[in-house]
């Protein structure tokens, strides 16, 4: 039977819930774990996840479907963490060392009224927009929207 794995991973992130961010952090780390390339676009709200400050900006994320109680994605890291998932900044720091590519939205950024400077510099990212994206995309890649 042939392989069926994509020969890439592009995922869009869009949501700027902590349940969201840190599971594409999960699919994009596994897949760079067995050698399928990933590029994450950080687009919108999801682009907070990446701001230098206040430290671990994403601490302050909704903390999504995962939980309706009003908790940051600091309190569920934490739960996580006692529970002995992956952390947010673990699977962070596993997709950069696999080298998985982050990519930036321009128009994400100024929709937010971000500046580029404002991001973290542990990350390396290129700032795009959609053509960058799908420029960077294979034909016989997977596209996720989350």
């Amino acid at each position: 039977m042939p392989n069926k794995r994509p020969e890439k991973l592009s995922i869009i992130i869009f949501s700027g819930d902590f349940d969201k961010i840190h599971y594409a952090l999960v699919m994009a780390s596994a897949a760079a774990a067995i050698d399928i390339p990933v590029t994450l676009f950080f687009t919108m709200g999801a682009s907070r996840a990446l701001l230098a400050s206040p430290e671990n900006a994403w601490q302050c994320l909704p903390g999504g479907a995962v939980t309706n109680t009003g908790e940051t994605g600091g309190d569920i890291n934490n739960k996580f963490k006692r529970r002995m998932v992956a952390t947010f900044e673990e699977l962070l720091q596993a997709c950069v060392s696999l080298k998985v590519k982050f990519m930036v939205c321009d128009m994400g950024l100024r929709a937010m009224d971000l500046d580029v400077k404002a991001l973290r510099n542990d990350v390396p990212f290129e700032a795009g927009g959609m053509v960058t994206f799908f420029n960077d995309a294979f034909s016989n890649g997977q596209m996720i929207f989350i």
